[in-house]
């Protein structure tokens, strides 16, 4: 079996990486950076959103196991102490695979109306470069709402504990297919006027966001932000794709909220 691991690169990090290549090394195992099946994280949540990002070429053939040296993750829920144990059932086979769906984004530019797509583990957010932000709210190529405000975000279910939490947005349990839309600071007037609360879509809708006026947006996939240029549309959908994660032990999704945000 093949696998690679992608450290955080602080002291803490590099040494769990060199020890677990050791552990590695006493079973079947061959360390390959090019084509893994096994992608351990070591770090925590943006070391694990790298990770992602750098092997998503390979998602149908990739699981996806975080090791966190920091505080608790979502996506890191082993503990350094842990390591010994990870390897060996690694190494045995001892796991599962818990697959979640992604975020599929869409930016369609340009004179000739070039596109360039992304996935994103997390989510999506859009914001002016620098003048008013006004986009056309598309659902199904049907206007919905004109949206005036400091921008928009786009997540997927495992990321609406994330950005889209802390603008209001609804927590979503990993199984469900769905993105869930959540508004920056709308504008909200006599004039102007949004439906002001987070918007969840099924799988099988497609939202558009069309400029109005400003046509340079910064856009950002997950932990990476894009200035695009002369935008014409950018649209949002439920991936194809999933990402893959190995699942060792019961650890439900609830319970890791209630770790992260109330008792810990």
């Amino acid at each position: 079996m093949k696998y690679t691991i992608v450290s955080k690169g602080d002291e803490k990090s590099n040494l769990l990486k060199m020890q677990m290549k050791e552990s590695f090394s006493q079973y079947d195992m061959e360390y390959d950076e090019k084509e893994p099946s096994a992608v351990i994280s070591i770090g925590g949540d943006g070391t694990f959103l790298s990770a992602f990002h750098k092997y998503q070429h390979r998602l149908d053939r990739v699981a996806f196991i975080g090791i966190h040296t920091g505080h608790l993750g979502f996506y890191a829920d082993w503990r350094p102490n842990e390591a010994e144990r990870l390897v060996e059932a690694i190494a045995n086979k001892e796991y599962k695979i818990v697959s979640y769906p992604l975020l599929k984004i869409t930016v369609v530019f340009g004179m000739g109306h070039e596109r360039e797509e992304y996935l994103a583990l997390n989510e999506s957010t859009i914001k002016s470069s620098g003048g008013p932000f006004v986009v056309d709210v598309n659902i199904n190529d049907s206007q919905f709402e004109r949206f005036r405000g400091d921008g928009l975000c786009m997540s997927t279910p495992s990321g609406t504990t994330a950005y889209n939490k802390s603008l209001g947005g609804a927590l979503m349990h990993p199984s469900i297919e769905a993105m869930q839309l959540t508004e920056m600071a709308s504008i909200n007037n006599r004039v102007y006027r949004t439906i002001g609360s987070p918007l969840v879509f099924p799988k099988h809708h497609t939202v558009q966001l069309v400029p109005v006026q400003d046509k340079n947006f910064q856009i950002s996939i997950d932990h990476v932000s894009i200035l695009h240029r002369d935008v014409k549309e950018i649209i949002y959908q439920v991936s194809e794709e999933k990402a893959n994660f190995a699942r060792f032990r019961y650890f439900p999704f609830w319970r890791r909220v209630h770790d992260s945000f109330i008792e810990n």
